[in-house]
C-alpha cells in the first residue's frame, strides 16, 4: 500500500466513522484489510483501495469500516468506575425516578456488548429495589458484526475472564463447549441496534444514564466535540454521563461538568441533577 493509499483510506475512515489512524495505522491496516479481501475475493488491500476511491461498493465500504474500526472491551472494565455506577449513580437515580419507576441506559460504542451486560448484571444484584420497575438498556455500536455477537452472549473462556467476577460467571453464563454464553433473561434486557454516532441520534430518545467510555480517544478534537455534544442530547437534564478514565470533555465542549465527588461521570451544565 502507497503512502497515498494509507492517507486515502485515513481521511475514508475518519469521513465514515469518525475514526484517527493514529502511529499504529499503517500495522492496523496490514492486519486487518487481508480479512476484508478473503472474504470478498479481492485480490490485495491495494484493490481494496481502489474500490474505495470508486465509491460504488458499498459492501465492501461497510467491511473496510468494520474491519478497521477497533474493538476493545471487557467486563466491568474500570471497577472503580462501575462501583460508582452502582454505589451512588444507580440509586440517586432510582430516587430521581420513583414516581416513574422507568430507567432508560444507553451503552454507546458498546462493541460486543461486555459493557451493557455489565450492567445488567449490576441490575440483578439490585433486583430488590428494582421490582416493579422498568428498565430499558439499550446497547449501539457501528459493527453489526460486533452487535450479533453481543446479541447471541457467547463470549470466549479468554473473553469472561477479563474483568468477570467468577462468581457472576457461574450464576449467569452456561458453558458451550470452549464458550460461555450469557442467560436468556440475561440477553433480553439488553437491545442492540447499529448506529454511527456521527448521524442523528434523536431516534433512540431519553436516557437517564449514557456510558460513552473509551470511544472518543479515537476521534480528532472536532468530531469528540460533535460526538459529545449528539450524546448529551439525549441525556436527560438530571442524568449521567460516563466517559473512559482517559477522556474528558473538558477544553471541547461546556454541554457538561463534571458531577461533584465522582470520577469519570459528568452531568448537563446548568441543569437540576439528581
Amino acid at each position: 500500500m502507497t503512502e497515498a493509499d494509507y492517507q486515502f483510506l485515513s481521511a475514508f475512515l475518519l469521513a465514515r466513522s469518525g475514526m484517527v489512524l493514529n502511529s499504529n495505522g499503517h500495522y492496523l491496516a496490514k492486519s486487518r484489510l487481508p480479512a476484508v479481501c478473503r472474504r470478498h475475493g479481492l485480490s490485495d488491500p491495494v484493490e481494496v483501495i481502489a474500490i474505495l476511491r470508486g465509491g460504488s461498493h458499498p459492501e465492501i465500504e461497510a467491511a473496510v469500516v468494520e474491519a478497521m474500526v477497533i474493538q476493545e472491551t471487557f467486563f466491568f472494565r474500570d471497577k472503580a468506575l462501575f462501583a460508582q455506577v452502582h454505589d451512588t449513580v444507580l440509586p440517586r437515580l432510582m430516587e430521581a425516578r420513583a414516581s416513574s419507576r422507568h430507567l432508560r441506559i444507553w451503552s454507546a460504542a458498546a462493541s460486543t456488548g461486555q459493557e451493557a451486560y455489565s450492567i445488567a448484571m449490576m441490575l440483578t444484584v439490585m433486583a430488590r429495589r428494582l421490582d416493579g420497575w422498568t428498565v430499558d438498556i439499550v446497547a449501539t455500536d457501528l459493527s453489526e458484526v460486533a452487535l450479533e455477537r453481543g446479541r447471541q452472549g457467547i463470549y470466549t473462556h479468554f473473553e469472561v475472564q477479563r474483568g468477570l467476577p467468577i462468581q457472576m460467571l457461574l450464576k449467569h453464563f452456561t458453558q458451550v463447549d470452549d464458550l460461555w454464553q450469557i442467560s436468556a433473561d440475561l440477553r433480553a434486557m439488553v437491545r442492540f441496534t447499529r448506529v454511527n454516532l456521527l448521524d442523528d441520534l434523536s431516534g433512540l430518545g431519553t436516557f437517564d444514564l449514557i456510558l460513552c467510555r473509551n470511544v472518543l480517544m479515537y476521534f480528532d478534537d472536532r468530531t469528540k466535540r460533535d460526538v459529545l455534544e449528539r450524546v448529551v442530547a439525549q441525556l436527560a437534564n438530571d442524568g449521567k454521563l460516563v466517559l473512559g478514565g482517559v477522556e474528558t470533555p473538558v477544553g471541547l465542549t461546556e454541554v457538561v461538568v463534571a458531577d461533584a465527588g465522582l470520577k469519570g461521570i459528568y452531568r448537563r451544565a446548568g441543569c437540576r441533577h439528581a
